[in-house]
């Protein structure tokens, strides 16, 4: 699930006020982070600009509120992770897959690498169309378990979700889509506490990554983000793109829904969709907290720039 996103000059003008501010700090160097010059030229595990602004501000956990269905965001979270890995911190990976396949995802972890990728996509991918069971999200998990395999102290959780009926009932009175919610947060922070972590990264939908509540008809509720931990120990990015095409599932336009029964699978049609995205910043991935006043969007702490975009449909095929 993502916030709406359209295009206006205010956020314009403020991804315009956040790379002036980077250039200033000398986070960027012309169109490539500076942080090129200390890290391996693997682009895989290049740190993308920005991330030492994001580390001191000390947060247990990094949320990064995607919009489903590109390859570019599972990719910059890969080169956080990869980078962090790589200097020997202790990295845990959280994604938006059912924590009822976490038990199964954790046993295809443990398994050497040739075994991984046919283990993993056992549970939880096939017959999936949107963007969360995209071959770029696979990618991801492809690429930390290689890591893992080198030796570097990563490990994942799949988190969305109820895991079990005990879960499911005891947060059934919180309001609106406040229980799913709910759930995602104990997932993950049950995760978090059963290991020790430096970075605890979670790729999620970016309204779960919002910091204040939201409304919906006549509820309010509290997004994972806020349920997780208290505002200090969390920083949450949300992504901005420069338009491009994404993979997405949407109800067919000649379709009469029946609200009362669930939504037939032939009635929703998926593809690559061009969005429009914001302002083209010209410049390599990167990430910036919110500049004082700039106006950007204060139901994140920052932003997260990947740049032109493109779609990533289902790593299985389906019918």
């Amino acid at each position: 699930m993502t916030a709406n996103g359209s295009t206006n000059l205010a956020m314009a003008g403020a991804l315009m006020r956040l790379a002036s501010a980077l250039l200033a700090s000398g986070l960027m160097v012309g169109n490539r982070p500076a942080t090129d010059r200390h890290v391996e030229r693997s682009e895989r595990c290049t740190m993308p600009a920005g991330w030492l602004g994001v580390a001191r501000a000390h947060p247990r956990f990094v949320i990064f509120g995607e919009i489903h269905g590109t390859r570019e965001a599972p990719a910059f979270v890969g080169k956080v992770a990869c980078s962090l890995a790589n200097k020997g911190d202790r990295v845990l990976v959280a994604i938006e897959h059912s924590a009822v396949n976490d038990e199964a995802f954790q046993a295809a972890w443990r398994l050497p690498d040739p075994n991984f990728q046919a283990a993993i996509t056992k549970v939880g991918w096939a017959g999936r169309r949107d963007g969360v069971a995209s071959a770029a999200m696979l990618d991801l998990l492809l690429q930390l378990h290689r890591l893992k395999e080198a030796g570097r102290s990563v490990a994942i959780v799949a988190f969305n979700g109820f895991r079990d009926e005990d879960q499911r009932r005891r947060f059934a009175g919180l309001p609106g889509q406040g229980p799913h919610e709910a759930a995602q947060a104990e997932n993950i922070r049950k995760a978090a506490d059963a290991g020790h972590y430096d970075h605890i990264l979670v790729l999620t939908g970016n309204l779960h990554a919002r910091k204040k509540p939201i409304e919906e008809n006549s509820w309010v509720y509290r997004p994972m983000a806020m349920q997780l931990a208290s505002p200090g120990e969390i920083v949450s990015l949300n992504m901005r793109t420069a338009g491009g095409k994404m993979w997405n599932c949407i109800i067919r336009p000649d379709v009469q829904l029946d609200r009362t029964k669930p939504v037939p699978d032939d009635a929703i049609e998926c593809g690559d969709r061009p969005t429009k995205g914001w302002a083209n910043m010209k410049a390599a991935p990167f990430m910036a907290l919110r500049v004082k006043n700039g106006g950007e969007d204060d139901n994140y702490d920052g932003i997260f720039w990947v740049g032109r975009v493109s779609g990533s449909g289902p790593a299985l095929a389906y019918p």
